[in-house]
């Protein structure tokens, strides 16, 4: 269990997606992803979505994004966010906002 201060802290914000290439030399399927997070800026994080999701699928979503963690190295890249996705039978599901939604929105 976490405090309800502890999860306030966690700072989600609505992103969407402008390119996504592989990231070369991870050890799994792995995109990096530039994410327009509004007035936070253009960051690129890693996501392990590659075998569910192609790259032209992907650019112009809309996804939920952690923006708050420290900056993680994977395969010689920081991935400075965590795009949110939900475990489902085949696979997983990015987390989204039901409609247009402005990159940067606070997730509540």
């Amino acid at each position: 269990m976490v405090t309800y201060q502890e999860f306030s802290a966690v700072d989600m914000r609505i992103g969407k997606i402008l390119e996504v290439s592989d990231l070369v030399g991870a050890r799994k399927p792995i995109y990096k992803i530039k994410v327009d997070l509004g007035e936070l800026g253009v960051r690129e994080i890693a996501a392990g979505i590659k075998d569910q999701y192609a790259p032209d699928a992907l650019i112009g979503k809309s996804i939920v994004v952690v923006v708050n963690l420290d900056p993680k190295p994977i395969a010689g890249f920081i991935s400075q966010g965590m795009a949110l996705a939900v475990d489902k039978e085949a696979g997983i599901s990015l987390l989204s906002p039901d409609s247009d939604v402005k990159p940067g929105s606070k997730v509540r």
